[in-house]
């Protein structure tokens, strides 16, 4: 066999094991949201019937026209939208700047700060949620506010002043993501701009920025999914707002009410089969997921290069 002809059957023997690898590394990611998918779907006949694993023999959307209507999804919707929306576009603006500061400024104590900002990723927000809410429930602003101390609560300034001083939730990672990819970019740039007479906020919105984009989007990502998935804070300092987790939390008993008295479900002891809190549960789950889904499938791209230029791994 020639030299030629070996160098081909290599190639081919890679390229198989490489496909080979990428669908095993994907069925992995894939396997549990295809199983949600699938259950989701079952009714309660396929749930029993032991020859049904992956393919429902009578699909149906039942689980999710409950799950929508017990949920209240479009409000939860709205409301898990505007303060995700809100929050990703604050922590945005303030980690970039932030991020710019440290990778170009020299100044004293400018890796102190830089240190810190990644110490507060390994702080559990348990550890220091009793100490925010009463900050937030008796905000005086430093004492600067005399009188009857503001009661924040219940309101969107927690997450709007926590977004904006660049204390957030996961804030720390997002002012690294932003550090790391403007140390990436050419010097070049900015000393072009001083030369036309910009000054560092002119060269930041209108040199910087714009070729940040890729990293900008990581940023708001995952700072959009982080707040659309949390539970603590809203739960902390929104108490009584229906969101998405709470919704769903709730959703699950409220659909066993309505059901069991319908359908032949409730076992001896009056109790609805636990079975059923699965496929309704899975309905559920699937319909806070998919915007996520939808959002990453029009920014995979940003999100891709981002990643290569940054070093994020992990």
């Amino acid at each position: 066999m020639s030299l030629a002809a070996k160098e081909k059957w290599r190639k081919r023997v890679v390229a198989l094991l490489r496909t080979v690898l990428l669908i095993g590394i994907a069925y992995v990611i894939l396997q549990p949201l295809i199983y949600r998918f699938s259950t989701a779907l079952m009714s309660m006949e396929d749930l029993y019937d032991q020859s049904v694993r992956w393919i429902p023999r009578k699909p149906t959307l039942r689980n999710f026209r409950l799950m929508w209507e017990h949920m209240d999804y479009v409000n939860a919707f709205g409301r898990s939208f505007f303060l995700a929306a809100l929050t990703s576009v604050l922590q945005l603006f303030t980690c970039s700047m932030v991020g710019y500061g440290l990778a170009r400024f020299k100044f004293p104590g400018s890796q102190i700060i830089f240190g810190l900002a990644i110490f507060t990723l390994m702080i559990p927000p348990q550890l220091i949620m009793t100490p925010s809410y009463l900050n937030f429930r008796f905000f005086d602003f430093f004492g600067l506010l005399k009188g009857q101390p503001l009661n924040l609560t219940g309101t969107y300034w927690p997450f709007i002043l926590m977004s904006l001083t660049g204390t957030g939730f996961r804030c720390g990672l997002y002012i690294f993501i932003m550090r790391q990819f403007f140390r990436g970019m050419p010097k070049e740039l900015e000393e072009a701009a001083y030369i036309d007479g910009a000054g560092p906020f002119t060269t930041f919105w209108r040199v910087m920025i714009p070729g940040a984009v890729p990293g900008l989007v990581t940023t708001f990502l995952f700072s959009f999914v982080w707040q659309w998935n949390d539970y603590l804070y809203v739960t902390t300092f929104m108490a009584g707002r229906n969101f998405l987790p709470q919704a769903l939390e709730g959703a699950a008993t409220k659909v066993a009410n309505a059901v069991k008295d319908a359908d032949a479900l409730a076992s001896s002891s009056g109790f609805l089969d636990d079975h059923f809190y699965s496929l309704i549960n899975n309905a559920g789950m699937l319909m806070i997921i998919l915007p996520l889904l939808i959002l990453y499938i029009f920014l995979q791209r940003y999100f891709v290069e981002s990643v290569e230029r940054t070093g994020i791994v992990g």
